[in-house]
């Protein structure tokens, strides 16, 4: 349950309609289990250095867990350039600390994943778990039907598969927004999880909402509870 929970919160909160007009922002969301009488909450931002870069930060928190994830990043031809990754999980359970580096010049990711090292060839296009966040961002707000990514998973390079649904409403703590709504595709037979997501399209298609039903059929549901984006606070009708 913790380990769901925390894949579900690592999909929150993505900014900015194009990737090269990122804008600053900050997002907090409430979590609920519908078997279980427990809750969470995360917090989500991106904002400018002083050096061009942007810093993407996330937090959660429940009653028996934590987790940070810090991505670096730059943006050269609207494509989402990483620089370095850093995750560490706390709490009951096993602990894990990751940490890479991008290193664009040799074209290496390398780092360190529970203490095992890492060393990974590194070619334009290859995301960490915390970016390819902002690539499915902006594709859903290009207005792509389908998407796939190339992600440092652990010690290979996975490809996480999207597709869009629809257009729905969405009734959240910030009022009722249009959004978005795409889905995480699995191979049914080596998974059966689902994981569906909303994308407010009249806030630069924040993340507002995020579904997840395990494969014992425990379901997670992950809302919105209140955001500015480039400074402006997010207000539904």
């Amino acid at each position: 349950m913790r380990r769901a929970l925390l894949f579900a919160f690592a999909l929150l909160a993505l900014p900015a309609a194009h990737a090269a007009d990122l804008s600053p922002f900050s997002a907090s969301y409430t979590a609920d289990w519908k078997q279980l009488p427990m809750s969470g909450s995360a917090e989500r931002s991106l904002e400018k250095n002083a050096n061009g870069q942007w810093t993407l930060s996330f937090k959660a928190s429940m009653m028996i867990a934590s987790l940070t994830e810090t991505s670096t990043l730059t943006v050269d031809k609207e494509a989402l350039i990483p620089q370095s990754y850093h995750f560490e999980r706390g709490g009951l359970g096993k602990a894990r600390t990751v940490d890479l580096d991008f290193d664009w010049d040799k074209k290496k990711v390398t780092g360190k994943d529970r203490g095992d090292a890492i060393n990974l060839p590194l070619n334009r296009g290859v995301l960490d778990k915390s970016t390819y966040q902002l690539a499915l961002q902006h594709d859903v707000a290009a207005g792509k039907k389908s998407m796939s990514y190339q992600v440092v998973d652990g010690d290979e390079i996975e490809t996480y598969d999207f597709r869009v649904l629809t257009t729905e409403k969405v009734d959240t703590k910030a009022g009722q927004v249009e959004a978005t709504k795409v889905e995480r595709v699995r191979d049914p037979t080596q998974s059966k999880r689902t994981t569906v997501l909303w994308f407010a399209k009249d806030w630069d298609y924040l993340l507002v909402k995020l579904q997840q039903v395990e494969t014992d059929g425990k379901e997670y549901n992950i809302m919105l509870q209140e955001g500015t984006v480039n400074g402006k606070a997010v207000k539904g009708s």
